[in-house]
């Protein structure tokens, strides 16, 4: 009886490591990441920036967040020119706790005309002025 019981429980034990192994899946590795869209340097704020009416452009800054520090627009855009559509980070690889990357604004061209941009740098939890400010010349052909 003792023999039985014991055959009995091997019986289970072994049924239940074979019911219990995993199934290989296909396993597929992260797409990968198109570097040609992420900015590498920093938007030449010396330069003027000349695009269509309706396309979108990007001015591309370097950046900290982890600081706590961050870019802000001022004053108000011209949006008689240009519009804002939209802001990104990109962080610089490898990733490491406290290294920076590019922040990228995207804005988009409404009607002909010069504007400029301004972006300010502000440190952490600061109202006060920028501790930095970058200025675009934009031309809306």
């Amino acid at each position: 009886m003792k023999k039985i019981f014991l055959l009995w429980i091997a019986a289970i034990l072994l049924t239940a490591c074979i019911t219990s192994s995993s199934i290989p899946t296909a396993t597929f590795p992260p797409p990968p990441v198109e570097t040609e869209d992420i900015p590498l340097e920093p938007t030449d704020h010396t330069q003027l920036i000349t695009v269509k009416a309706g396309e979108t452009f990007d001015l591309a800054v370097p950046s900290n967040p982890s600081t706590g520090y961050h870019w802000d627009i001022l004053p108000e855009l011209d949006t008689n020119f240009v519009e804002f559509a939209g802001q990104n980070y990109f962080a610089d690889q490898p990733v490491a706790p406290g290294s920076g990357g590019m922040e990228v604004w995207t804005f988009r061209a409404i009607h002909p005309g010069d504007t400029t941009i301004v972006l300010g740098y502000y440190p952490p939890d600061s109202v006060a002025d920028p501790e930095e400010t970058v200025t675009f010349s934009i031309r809306v052909e």
